[in-house]
């Protein structure tokens, strides 16, 4: 015979089936919807009362069960107050994905627009086309909800993290290895889901919810034996401030991101899901965050079942809530929460705090507002998914992303009446699925970079050479035969999810199997030097390519998405330009020496640890951050540095002296109105010296007077995408805040600027700027 407690226990997960058939129909599937009369007074209703009445008139009629039941990512429906169940879990890093369990590709809607993988995307170097792809992105998870195939519309993207280490299987979701770029990405995403401005001037009401991703310290899903459930990341004050925590920073401050997802992860031997310091102190009270907490699936039994940090369940379901986590993705605490409360571990109160934020955020996406036919954003339809504009964006993204890495005396592009015959090689030439990366729903349309190039070339032949790109068995002599007949040949290689994904980390930056090994042999009995197109998210050392006269072009296409294929074709043939740079740094194959469990930034040479990212690597990388090639040339001049006194004399009360001898001043100690005074404007001219029209990147890096104290070998402090026809000049004008550019981070954490010389660096070019008192 079962308990009270355990009856108790079963009734979040069952409430569903335990509903009759009739009550379950009756139930509209809008909360406060007109056909219910029953709920048109009620407080919670109203859409003119502030939200914080409104949702605490909700919470005040719910059972402390129904309380409980609200509490994971499958929130059931509340018959008697009109309220339809709820799904906490939707993706859309690149595109609306049916990943989750919120999106439904099973109505009007079939497939909706996929946008290239997020690394690519970064490749751009473009905030407005962020903002542009998040704005596109909210624009059908709306239309999906209107139509009624969305149970929810709270999206568990964009991942901030850092791209720490090459061998990350997620790193392909992030915007790469700069917190100063993962900052603006997260920023412009967000804002562009959201619905608000690209300016951030905020809006009436939420288009989607944006969740940052994943908080914090967390870049490794499972290597070496050690997985992502039970690692406790190891991270220093400094590294935490300058590196990990920028992202989520900026994403909660000037995003206003609507939710955080904290990690599966300890950070220092705490669970971040368990971590007050995190969830509320910082991320609520320091950084204003308004909105809900997420643990990732199942990170709260993890707590309890890998890492053993509680001795129960309950345990760990009470210091999660306590800690500022909402709702929890899974059902641990719709299983525990009852018996932590009569333990005496939890109150009713927590579960009240955690409800708060979870039900405000559904008001504000005006889920509580009736039918969305009558509310903001009902005027988006089905016809605003995959349209004309977004399959065009898509185009567009993925065309500006991609990197060329060598072209050897402007083999590329190729002319169309000169190409007679071409060969195409390699395992991801022809499998369409492969150019979406992960987390993808079912695409627009779909075609192969071998479909493309099939309609450009008429006399176009296809040898895989690979099976698979692990690459173990394959007809590398079909391949070299065919090299040695064709004109012209492109390789497309590099990897896919099998070798790079979420919960698998790579082993080694090897191209796998006997990818070099086909290159190589098809370069060497090809007519012409070949083409080598490298598809994949992480990057690979090929080093043998830099130096091989037979080997002319190297592009990086990331995973294009469902334009990809045509977006490498228009680069080939030279109808784009390419102007993408990456944002990442490529490391030599011996790289893997380092641990990935060393969350280090800084190198060591006393213990010959290099270093990680190009702010602080100390080796020879294969291509650096920043690295891309045009088919154009351009140069810079700074033209004019125009800056405010940047620091007035009772700056000097602030200076303090580092064992390194070093004069610097400690923003901690200078007020707001002080930081705003110090400005710095730098006029950086552009030219484009031709043959081509095109897209480039202009990025602004700063070199500190010393590189003591782990002070970063160079720090990007801006960056802009901009338009040039061939021989045409432009001026960038870059405003900088010292108080926010020129700072160090000291080992504990403070925030300190340099007395001394700055340089101020683009491409070749540089300027001083000195720091005086």
């Amino acid at each position: 015979m079962r308990t009270q407690r355990e009856a108790l226990l079963l009734i979040p997960s069952i409430l569903l089936l335990l509903l009759p058939s009739s009550i379950l129909s009756a139930i509209p599937p809008f909360s406060c919807d007109t056909s219910n009369p029953s709920t048109k007074d009620y407080p919670f209703c109203k859409a003119t009362l502030p939200i914080e009445q409104r949702v605490d008139d909700l919470i005040s009629r719910l059972s402390l069960v129904e309380k409980i039941s609200q509490l994971g990512d499958r929130a059931p429906p509340i018959p008697r107050l009109g309220l339809p169940g709820y799904k906490w879990w939707s993706e859309a890093l690149h595109g609306v994905s049916d990943a989750g369990r919120g999106i439904h590709y099973n109505g009007s809607i079939s497939a909706g627009t996929s946008f290239p993988q997020v690394i690519l995307t970064a490749a751009s170097f473009n905030p407005l086309l962020w903002y542009r792809i998040g704005e596109a992105i909210g624009t059908e998870a709306r239309a999906l909800y209107n139509a009624g195939q969305a149970e929810g519309l709270t999206f568990w993207a964009p991942n901030i993290n850092i791209f720490r280490d090459p061998r990350w299987g997620r790193g392909q979701e992030t915007p790469g290895e700069d917190p100063l770029m993962a900052s603006k990405y997260a920023i412009s995403y967000v804002r562009g889901v959201q619905g608000d401005s690209y300016q951030g001037d905020g809006g009436a009401g939420l288009k989607a919810s944006a969740c940052c991703k994943h908080f914090t310290a967390y870049d490794i899903d499972r290597w070496n034996g050690v997985l992502r459930y039970s690692f406790n990341a190891k991270v220093s004050v400094q590294d935490l401030e300058d590196t990990y925590q920028p992202p989520f920073k900026s994403c909660v401050e000037e995003g206003r991101a609507t939710g955080i997802m904290c990690s599966y992860n300890q950070v220092n031997g705490v669970p971040t899901c368990a971590d007050s310091n995190l969830l509320t102190k910082t991320a609520r009270g320091l950084w204003g965050f308004y909105g809900y907490i997420t643990s990732d699936c199942d990170a709260v039994s993890v707590i309890y079942t890998n890492q053993k940090y509680t001795r129960t369940p309950e345990d760990a379901v009470a210091i999660t809530l306590k800690a500022g986590m909402d709702v929890n993705c899974g059902e641990y605490v719709q299983k525990y929460a009852y018996s932590a409360i009569k333990q005496g571990k939890l109150s009713e109160n927590d579960i009240n705090r955690a409800l708060r934020n979870l039900f405000a955020v559904r008001m504000r996406l005006g889920l509580f507002n009736g039918s969305p036919k009558h509310v903001l954003y009902g005027d988006i339809t089905s016809i605003q998914v995959c349209s004309s504009a977004h399959q065009y964006l898509a185009l567009e993204a993925a065309r500006d992303g991609i990197v060329l890495l060598k072209n050897l005396e402007g083999f590329l592009p190729l002319s169309k009446s000169k190409v007679s015959s071409l060969g195409v090689i390699g395992p991801n030439a022809n499998r369409a699925s492969m150019l979406l990366g992960n987390y993808y729903g079912p695409p627009c349309k779909s075609n192969t970079p071998l479909q493309v190039l099939q309609n450009y070339v008429k006399n176009t032949r296809f040898v895989a050479g690979c099976d698979t790109v692990i690459c173990n068995s394959g007809h590398i002599d079909e391949a070299v035969k065919l090299a040695s007949s064709v004109d012209y040949v492109i390789l497309f290689m590099g990897l896919d999810q099998t070798v790079e994904r979420e919960d698998f980390d790579r082993e080694d930056l090897a191209l796998p199997g006997m990818q070099q090994s086909l290159i190589t042999n098809v370069a060497r009995v090809a007519k012409r030097p070949v083409i080598l197109v490298l598809l994949c998210g992480g990057p690979v050392d090929v080093s043998f390519v830099k130096d091989d006269e037979k080997i002319g072009s190297v592009l990086w296409g990331g995973y294009p998405g469902e334009a990809g294929g045509l977006a490498i074709a228009e680069v080939l043939f030279g109808e784009h330009n390419p102007g993408g740079r990456l944002p990442l740094t490529w490391y030599p194959q011996d790289f893997i020496r380092v641990p990935m469990t060393d969350m280090r930034m800084r190198a060591d040479p006393a213990s010959g640890y290099p270093g990680r990212t190009y702010r602080f690597y100390n080796g020879k990388p294969v291509f650096e951050f920043g690295h891309g090639l045009s088919y154009s040339t351009f140069s810079y001049k700074f033209k004019s540095i125009a800056q405010s006194h940047l620091l007035n004399k009772s700056a000097t009360a602030f200076q303090s002296s580092n064992k390194s001898g070093i004069i610097s001043y400690d923003l901690s100690m200078m007020s707001t109105a002080e930081c705003e005074m110090l400005k710095l404007s730098a006029m950086v001219r552009v030219e484009n010296h031709g043959p081509m029209d095109g897209k480039h990147s202009v990025l602004l890096f700063l070199r500190r007077p010393s590189l003591v104290s782990g002070r970063a070998r160079k720090q990007l402090v801006a960056f802009e995408s901009l338009s040039l026809k061939a021989g045409e000049r432009a001026h960038v004008e870059f405003v900088l805040k010292p108080c926010e550019h020129f700072v160090h981070t000291e080992e504990d954490g403070r925030k300190v600027m340099d007395d001394g010389s700055h340089f101020l660096v683009v491409g070749e070019e540089k300027f001083e700027v000195s720091i005086i008192a």
